[in-house]
């Protein structure tokens, strides 16, 4: 029986064409295996958050009225002793006849110590309080036209107190500001920026002598 085979069914014809989809396929299949991504599992833990009610600290501003010291006790008498001028002063010979060749001796003088730099007392209470030029209304009048408030601050919404403690010095110069407390976003810097920029304070006097007095003052920051 003699087989007959149509010509539409030899697949040696077709030959190149299958190799071409192999070669697509397995391409396709790299390909897929470069771009393949495997992320970690992560387990996220949705915690209740707890506000917590903490009570606000009250820090006492210097007050002005105070009672006066007690008074100084009484001065002692010192008695002077007199002694008699008969103390004998050895005379010094001076050579003025002296050429360049005699040697003479260098003077040293004597060691002398450094006197120690004693820092003022700085008074919290004295019997008259230091005063800014005008008073307390002339005080807040000045802070209130040389404050700026902070961009951070006024984004954030931040508004509150700001305590502020510094030395009135005798002369009523002010010195050694920094921030007892504070609220952040540049409230705090801005604050010790206008108490450092104030005028001479009348300075505060204790026995009828002008001393060092430390201040405590409130600067509120309010947005409008």
């Amino acid at each position: 029986m003699e087989v007959k085979k149509s010509p539409k069914a030899d697949l040696e014809t077709k030959k190149t064409l299958f190799r071409q989809i192999g070669l697509i396929v397995a391409l396709a299949v790299v390909f897929l295996a470069f771009e393949y991504k495997n992320y970690d599992r992560r387990t996220l833990d949705l915690m209740q958050r707890v506000v917590e009610d903490i009570p606000e600290e009250i820090i006492p501003i210097t007050e002005q009225n105070v009672k006066p010291p007690p008074p100084p006790p009484p001065q002692q008498v010192t008695v002077l002793e007199i002694v008699e001028d008969d103390v004998e002063v050895e005379d010094v010979e001076i050579n003025v006849e002296v050429d360049q060749k005699v040697a003479i001796e260098v003077y040293v003088p004597p060691a002398r110590e450094d006197d120690e730099i004693v820092e003022q007392e700085i008074f919290t209470v004295v019997e008259s309080m230091p005063e800014f030029p005008g008073g307390p209304a002339k005080m807040m009048e000045f802070i209130a036209k040389n404050i700026k408030y902070p961009p951070m601050a006024r984004e954030s919404g931040i508004q509150g107190r700001v305590f502020i403690n510094f030395v009135v010095e005798p002369n009523g110069s002010v010195s050694n500001v920094k921030v007892l407390r504070g609220i952040g976003g540049g409230c705090d810097e801005e604050a010790i920026r206008v108490v450092e920029t104030m005028p001479k304070w009348t300075p505060g006097r204790q026995r009828g002598k002008a001393v060092r007095v430390s201040f405590n003052l409130p600067v509120r920051f309010t947005l409008q």
